[in-house]
């Protein structure tokens, strides 16, 4: 009978604790708990219940990841609130400088960058926060938007699409900021609004949208320009949260037209419908933080009165993971 040494190359190890960094496949006997261990890929691709925002709104801007996320702003006075997710509740910290409702963000917990936005009237304003303060900071948008697609860190951003108020233009173009600056640079191939979007400031991605059709298209961004991609979401939509990177993304929930929660995930080429979704179909608007394997999607609107949620739902997708081994 073939020997797990003989397969791997190896013994299996006696520790008295799980190793910090296990390589996939490996098989180790924790001495400690009596039980035999290894680490393997562990399909999940669905979402639970987290902790509610302390105040159900709409027109958030979202950034961070799943256990240290910012939400920013709101579509009801007051406008300016902020509230902080430490990957079980919700905490309010300092308020927005001004009302940016409907603005994107992007960034990190103690390092994140809220542009655009504004209803009814838009601005260009851009805040950084700290962590637990916003400040404005001299840069400016060149284009006037909301509902705008975003990418990238606090000094290293991507603002692309959008929508203009007074008169109502949808739009395509982007803007790269590099900590002091926006500079215009390529638009996207097709103007839009609401898009889910995510990656870094040269590579992004941007997904559905409105056109002001309802779109699934998807373009890919390679720090000069957009390629469009030869296939799109398989639910087209808009009002859609997206997390990750340009080879590993999300994208889940919108409006098309009506509220779904619906979730499909992007492995760089094309996207695969997940067979489950969110337990709440929403309008995104921005609501989302995180990564592929691990994501989060919060406020919102929804059917029905009130026609905002507090809602927060915790994505736990395909990922390596330490499992007991049984002989189940």
């Amino acid at each position: 009978m073939t020997t797990f040494k003989e397969i791997r190359g190896t013994a299996i190890q006696v520790v008295s604790s799980d190793p910090s960094n296990p390589e996939e496949g490996q098989i180790w006997y924790n001495s400690s708990s009596g039980t035999l261990k290894g680490y393997q890929l562990a399909a999940v691709n669905s979402f639970s219940s987290g902790g509610n925002l302390n105040n159900a709104r709409q027109a958030t801007a979202g950034f961070g990841t799943q256990t240290a996320a910012v939400a920013a702003g709101t579509q009801a006075s007051p406008f300016v609130l902020t509230e902080l997710y430490n990957g079980t509740s919700w905490t309010a910290s300092g308020a927005l400088t001004g009302q940016q409702s409907y603005a994107a963000g992007t960034g990190t917990q103690t390092a994140g960058l809220v542009f655009g936005g504004g209803y009814p009237t838009n601005v260009t304003t851009t805040q950084s926060f700290n962590g637990s303060t916003w400040t404005n900071v001299p840069a400016t948008l060149n284009t006037v938007r909301r509902v705008l697609g975003s990418a990238g860190t606090q000094t290293t951003a991507l603002a692309f699409g959008g929508y203009r108020d007074s008169p109502g233009v949808t739009s395509g173009a982007t803007e790269s900021y590099n900590g002091t600056s926006w500079t215009t640079v390529n638009s996207m191939n097709t103007a839009r609004h609401n898009i889910g979007s995510f990656g870094t400031q040269t590579a992004a991605v941007a997904a559905g949208g409105e056109t002001p059709s309802f779109t699934g298209a998807t373009e890919l961004w390679n720090g000069t320009s957009w390629t469009n991609n030869p296939t799109g979401l398989n639910t087209p939509r808009a009002y859609i949260g997206g997390a990750g990177t340009q080879t590993a993304g999300l994208a889940f929930g919108g409006y098309n037209p009506t509220y779904t929660g619906a979730t499909e995930l992007w492995n760089g080429t094309s996207w695969t419908s997940n067979p489950t979704g969110l337990a709440t179909a929403r309008q995104i608007y921005n609501g989302n933080a995180g990564t592929q394997t691990a994501a989060l999607a919060f406020g919102g609107e929804i059917p029905g009165s009130p026609s905002v949620t507090a809602a927060t739902e915790e994505w736990t997708g395909q990922a390596l993971q330490t499992k007991t081994i049984t002989v189940s």
